[in-house]
């Protein structure tokens, strides 16, 4: 149960005074969550990214053009546009050392004579500019009379905000939602020295919404130093309480003798590479261990991951165990049933395929045969861990691209079996930063090289303007039997629109192409994606144009080419795992860039850092570097909770001091009683890390 104390902040944002129904759906759009609307914490977390400063009130004529200034004048003259005119009303004001033009474009005329009465003293705060040698505000952002002018803020904070939302609105919830921050008790050690420099966590979160001056804003400032250290805190935390029962929970050994292994490896056209039989060795030494295993197993595209959850797995059937390999998407799932299968049925494994698409009696006959044990290692979608999913003995649990999944789905697939160790798997090469920020001290095994075969990919950037020669060169390579990805842009973090633009592709070379040209995005049907990517495969059609739903694990060997269009809308991580799909046969590779300029300065370091390297670990760097964390690790695109009050480029540095804070707590106070360990559950609480919350009401 959440404490009292927080319930206000849980509230819904549309309970707020001044928040009706309408700015409710907008708030609800902008900071909701899936089906859940947004919540007094979520504006109160929703931080400035910006500032202006209206402190800069000059004479009108010592006024500095091009900036934002505060004037104080006295309204002269109106000049409204004649009748059916389109032109603009203009309102001139002045004080004793000039006048400025106040030009209002497409204008409510009742609501400028309110405001704006002839003769009347007013305060008007925007951007001054010069037009034909006179000098004119156009819609100013402030137009106040006395008593206005004395409520205005100096500094005024700007927030992020979605259509059809403005910023007095947005403003006026936020200002609502920091008067409900209620007096909440001390959680930090008050013996720390940084902390008598920080504010509270409430004053912090008042400071950062109400700044005093454009520093206040700024991520090394005193308040937002304070709520990033909470929230780092908090993950920390909440991953050492998890860990530390995962620790106390004894592990059963799973050892095998190597018969079921053997077999895979003889049936194999190559050797592991010196850093598959490394990580091996680890994974092994976990599962014959005394305690649980809690691994997250990292390389780079194509560096033979799935081989290595398939020998981890045969050692736990050899033990007489089960196994279960969890995919964050069908196609995904189905790809892994498809590769195992090759090698698994060689050596006697009994695979099965279990996704949300099963129903009926085939779904019945798959439950009772995992339940009786007659699967050894079943694959499928989050379907794994749906309650009447249960095994005979589930020995170890692969979670495969695991950001997509949160620590409590992976708990939950790991407590489908008595002590059942858990492997993650991530083809994102993920900064050692990240690593400890989303797995605390998790165990990470790393492959550090690629398979022998796997081709380098020679990579060109094209601006959209030269799409035709791009269309004329996949003509030749097509005609020569080459296939292609053709991946279409993100549009406005929406999937219909992904899908629209897709579409509106998939039409235009299908002109050019005709029925060479198939189809794939997510909110097709999945017999229907299925078949699109087995014609694909087949080589029934040579190009795919897709949504990023092809980003993870699709495995076509004979697809040489890939293009990425609108390529200055991907993040690097998402770009090197596109490029990933292609280089996987003998043919030569080719990644084609498709960006639209100018390009900002971000998006031009993305695609020379594409360029210029293929090592899947320096890229993610850049990108941490670049993007910060949210990204990083596909949260945008996947539901992961990104940091909201931390920024990981700008406080990295926090994170070492929050878990050594949160590794003293564990060993010191496991159970969070005592005064201070009420007040750390409320910051656990307020954060809402309940998987580590329930784990303290288990025991």
């Amino acid at each position: 149960m959440r404490p009292s104390l927080l319930n206000p902040l849980f509230a819904s944002a549309a309970s707020l005074p001044g928040v009706g129904p309408k700015t409710g759906k907008l708030l609800d759009r902008l900071l909701g969550e899936g089906a859940s609307g947004a919540r007094v914490v979520d504006l109160l977390f929703h931080l400035p990214t910006a500032t202006i400063d209206r402190r800069n009130r000059p004479k009108i004529a010592a006024a500095p053009i091009g900036a934002v200034v505060t004037l104080e004048a006295i309204v002269v003259d109106h000049r409204p546009p004649g009748p059916r005119s389109k032109a603009p009303y203009k309102v001139l004001v002045e004080d004793e050392t000039g006048d400025v033009l106040l030009v209002f474009f497409l204008a409510n005329t009742q609501w400028i004579e309110k405001s704006l009465p002839l003769g009347a003293r007013r305060w008007i705060s925007g951007k001054l500019e010069l037009w034909e040698g006179h000098r004119q505000m156009v819609h100013p952002d402030r137009v106040l009379d006395a008593e206005g002018f004395a409520k205005m803020a100096p500094i005024e904070p700007v927030y992020a905000l979605t259509e059809g939302l403005y910023p007095k609105v947005l403003a006026k919830a936020v200002d609502a939602a920091v008067a409900r921050i209620p007096a909440l008790p001390e959680w930090r050690d008050a013996s720390a020295p940084m902390l008598r420099t920080l504010p509270s966590f409430a004053h912090a979160l008042r400071d950062a919404h109400r700044p005093d001056e454009p520093q206040a804003i700024a991520p090394d400032s005193p308040a937002r130093v304070r709520l990033a250290l909470d929230e780092l805190l908090a993950g920390q935390l909440a991953l050492g309480l998890v860990r530390a029962r995962m620790r106390r929970s004894s592990g059963r050994a799973s050892r095998g003798d190597g018969r079921i292994a053997d077999k895979i490896l003889a049936a194999l056209p190559f050797s592991l590479t010196a850093s598959q039989e490394k990580v091996l060795g680890e994974i092994r030494a976990d599962l014959g261990g005394p305690y649980r295993m809690l691994r997250l197993l990292q390389g780079d595209v194509g560096s033979g991951k799935t081989l290595v959850a398939l020998l981890a797995m045969a050692s736990c059937v050899e033990a007489g165990r089960q196994a279960g390999l969890m995919a964050p998407t069908e196609i995904l799932a189905r790809q892994h049933y498809q590769s195992l299968g090759e090698f698994a049925r060689s050596a006697g494994l009994r695979l099965a395929l279990l996704t949300g698409r099963d129903k009926g009696s085939e779904r019945g006959k798959i439950l009772d045969a995992l339940a009786s044990g007659a699967i050894d290692i079943v694959v499928g979608t989050h379907a794994l861990f749906q309650e009447s999913v249960a095994f005979r003995d589930l020995g170890l649990a692969v979670v495969d691209e695991q950001h997509r999944f949160g620590v409590h789905q992976r708990l939950a697939l790991g407590q489908k079996g008595q002590a059942a160790d858990i492997l993650v798997m991530t083809a994102t090469p993920i900064p050692r930063t990240l690593a400890l920020t989303y797995f605390g001290d998790i165990d990470i095994s790393t492959l550090t090289e690629k398979p022998a075969g796997r081709q380098s990919v020679e990579t060109r950037a094209l601006p959209l303007e030269r799409m035709e020669e791009l269309v004329a060169r996949l003509r030749g390579a097509t005609g020569a039997g080459a296939r292609a990805f053709w991946v279409c842009p993100l549009v406005e973090e929406s999937e219909a629109l992904d899908v629209a633009a897709a579409q509106d592709r998939f039409a235009h070379l299908r002109e050019i192409f005709g029925e060479k040209v198939g189809l794939v995005h997510g909110k097709m049907k999945s017999r229907d994606k299925d078949a699109a990517m087995a014609s694909f495969a087949e080589g029934a059609t040579q190009i795919l144009v897709a949504t990023t739903v092809v980003e993870v694990g699709v495995d076509v060997p004979e697809a040489t080419i890939m293009v990425i269009e609108h390529a200055e809308r991907f993040g690097l991580a998402q770009l090197h795992q596109l490029r990933g799909r292609v280089g996987r046969g003998a043919g030569k590779s080719s990644c084609l860039l498709l960006y639209k300029g100018p390009l900002g300065e971000t998006a031009k370091a993305r695609i020379e850092i594409m360029r210029e390297t293929e090592d899947g670990f320096r890229i993610a760097e850049e990108d941490l570097r670049l993007r910060g964390e949210g990204d990083v690790l596909g949260a945008r695109q996947s539901g992961l909770p990104g940091f909201r009050l931390a920024d990981l480029a700008a406080h990295g540095p926090l994170l070492a001091l929050a878990r050594a804070q949160a590794q003293q707590i564990v060993a010191e106070n496991p159970r969070l009683e005592g005064a201070r360990g009420e007040a750390l559950r409320l910051l656990l609480n307020l954060f809402e890390r309940g998987e580590a919350i329930r784990l303290l009401g288990a025991g």
